[in-house]
């Protein structure tokens, strides 16, 4: 190519696209909404959450046990989804779903038994 001429077009006339694919320096969503529940500040745990298109089990519990320290209004509601989602998705049996019940209602206590019952496959 001599120098002040333009780039030659690619069969069909069209410049050819960069194939690279640019991704932020600070990563991804789920990488992003994982630092932010680092800061443990709710508000900014809820638009990291919102950026996401799916928040696992294990990741709505941990924002639901930061609801509860701050005894969020919205807290309740967000609970019983939760629990439902538990009941779906684990295979838990009566005493076990009561007993997480239970351990909802008494949150931040009981995150880690909450934890083991979220993971079970």
């Amino acid at each position: 190519m001599q120098p002040g001429r333009a780039t030659p077009s690619p069969p069909g006339g069209s410049p050819a696209a960069c194939e690279h694919v640019f991704v932020s320096i600070k990563g991804s969503p789920h990488a992003r909404f994982r630092r932010s529940l680092q800061t443990g500040r709710l508000h900014v745990v809820l638009a990291a959450a919102a950026e996401l298109q799916h928040l696992e089990l294990d990741d709505a519990l941990e924002v639901l046990v930061l609801m509860a320290r701050e005894r969020h209004p919205r807290f309740d509601r967000a609970a019983t989804r939760w629990v439902g989602r538990l009941l779906a998705e684990r295979p838990l049996g009566l005493a076990d779903a009561r007993f997480a019940l239970i351990l909802v209602e008494r949150l931040p206590a009981g995150r880690d038994t909450l934890q083991r019952f979220a993971r079970r496959r």
